[in-house]
């Protein structure tokens, strides 16, 4: 059994634990515990938004939710004898819902894919779906289901959305730098560019006083991923993967949380896995200088693990770098042409029954397959979207007896 090094009672607020975890990323968050390297060490979470959404069948919630708090983060770690320069080595050995508990926090049985109205967060295809839905999720084992999104089942690929080393101050105040500048391009952009730092509700681990209050001021929001690792929200980053992690902060200050049940490639609709709370088990080790050696000069190194379901019949949608809204050509834009795969894909499953939210929703939660096919044939990128047909209860391929419709129900939605 490894060790638990961060405990998270499922019923309190993580300000409220014995230990708390953190919001913020900022080199001052004093660690939580200490961890030597060779060591397998138990790291249990709360749902990213500090469980803020309930199960059930209102998406008045996701509209309302504060994302200030995001995201909730186990830790830090701080591991005996890490220098900067160095990569931090974590093998991922297990992880999973909250083990043998069913309740009201997401991951006690349960999880939750959000679609974020516009006017907070927003997601990939926001300008089509500006408003908030919801679809639960019920665990079974390894698999999944749906009363929002039915005849609808499939394994989930679980993984850690968020885990990072802390950044170096004077990465901090790059960061923080290069991403107020952005926000002043179109600082009225909604939704935003990015996210700057925000002293309100930051949860600043077990830091008071000034250095609290520096935390707040400096601390930079947890919400893209970074040179630290961070919010990389990659599917594949699960059991049996192995990432070598840059160390900036003496002790590294190893964080994380954002548990996914499961996830599409790309996240779309922002919330768009299956959200948990959970636990995650770890061995943790070290390459002395591996930063140098390995040529690791920004971003972590990840080898994913070999346990996803192994699909063998897809169908796939394709999408070039055109805004056909106003049929306007773009350069190489692979953001635009993987938009447009998943909007081919939404549209052909409404002519299944399914509303567009719920297509979007399923986009984000179930293990899809998004690529980038090409970005040489100029002006078009293409981006494909592989969607898995085992994972419906009907034939979903097209035929010349047209699609099967029927009345798929309804995810759930805002007053």
């Amino acid at each position: 059994m490894p060790d638990v090094v961060f405990s998270v009672d499922q019923a309190l607020p993580m300000a409220e634990q014995a230990v708390p975890g953190h919001n913020r990323w900022h080199p001052d968050i004093p660690p939580a515990v200490h961890v030597r390297p060779g060591q397998d060490i138990r790291v249990e979470c709360r749902e990213w938004t500090d469980n803020q959404i309930g199960n059930n069948d209102s998406a008045n919630d996701v509209r309302d939710v504060d994302l200030t708090r995001a995201h909730m983060l186990s830790g830090p770690i701080y591991v005996d004898g890490a220098e900067p320069g160095d990569l931090l080595v974590i093998d991922i050995l297990d992880l999973g819902p909250v083990p043998q508990q069913i309740g009201d926090a997401p991951g006690q049985g349960w999880g939750y894919t959000g679609i974020f109205a516009k006017a907070n967060g927003g997601g990939f295809l926001t300008d089509r779906f500006p408003d908030s839905y919801k679809a639960i999720w019920d665990f079974s084992g390894q698999a999944c289901t749906s009363r929002h999104i039915p005849n609808v089942k499939f394994t989930g690929i679980t993984h850690p959305g968020l885990f990072g080393t802390a950044p170096s101050a004077d990465l901090l105040a790059r960061w923080n730098a290069r991403e107020r500048a952005l926000i002043a391009t179109d600082p009225d952009r909604v939704p935003p560019l990015a996210l700057p730092p925000l002293e309100d509700q930051t949860l600043p681990g077990s830091a008071t006083g000034d250095v609290a209050a520096g935390i707040a001021r400096d601390g930079a929001r947890t919400v893209p991923a970074r040179e630290n690792g961070g919010n990389h929200d990659i599917k594949n980053f699960t059991r049996g993967s192995r990432v070598f992690y840059p160390v900036h902060v003496p002790g590294a200050l190893f964080s994380g949380g954002d548990l996914h049940f499961s996830q599409g490639d790309g996240e779309i609709t922002f919330c768009g896995a299956i959200e948990m709370g959970g636990f995650i088990d770890f061995h943790v080790d070290l390459i002395k200088g591996g930063m140098a050696t390995y040529g690791v000069s920004t971003n972590p190194i990840l080898m994913p693990g070999n346990v996803e379901p192994r699909y063998s019949e897809f169908v796939t949608f394709i999408g070039i770098g055109v805004d056909h809204t106003t049929d306007t050509q773009l350069y190489n834009d692979a953001t635009v042409a993987y938009r447009n795969a998943c909007l081919n894909a939404v549209d052909y499953l409404m002519k299944f029954g399914y509303s567009g939210e719920q297509a979007y929703l399923l986009l984000g939660a179930a293990p899809i397959e998004g690529r980038v096919s090409g970005v040489v044939d100029i002006p078009n990128a293409c981006c494909s979207l592989y969607l898995p047909t085992a994972i419906f209860d009907f034939d979903i391929k097209p035929s010349a007896a047209g699609p099967v419709t029927a009345d798929r129900g309804s995810c759930a939605v805002s007053s």
